[in-house]
């Protein structure tokens, strides 16, 4: 897996931007809602994402997965290399993080953006 391999599933998902934060985090963001951080520059690269419940405590004992630091109460788990996940688990967890983090935007605000 390559970062461009996380930005190629990302970008397939409606209305998701991906932005630079604290200078060297890649971002994607559903609604200005981060839902997955990546740490390109790092070697490994590592990457922390939403889970749901049971997500996050099947992955936090897994080799190379804790809880985020700052986010592991929101469930937010981090994995420090993104080679640990085949594309096809990419996918999978990628796609229910947005979908988690989607639908803790408002309504008015997925209205005005056009989210659904």
């Amino acid at each position: 897996m390559l970062i461009e391999d996380i930005q190629n599933i990302c970008k397939k998902l409606p209305h998701v931007t991906e932005d630079i934060k604290w200078e060297s985090h890649l971002c994607f963001c559903v609604g200005e809602k981060i839902f997955i951080i990546t740490s390109p520059d790092e070697s490994p690269v590592s990457a922390s994402f939403k889970v749901d419940d049971e997500d996050f405590a099947e992955l936090r004992e897994r080799d190379g997965f804790q809880p985020a630091p700052y986010l592991a109460r929101y469930k937010w788990i981090h994995v420090d290399n993104i080679n640990r996940f085949s594309k096809k688990q990419w996918e999978e967890y990628l796609g229910k993080a947005y979908e988690l983090v989607k639908a803790k935007i408002p309504a008015r605000k997925r209205k005005e953006l056009g989210i659904f």
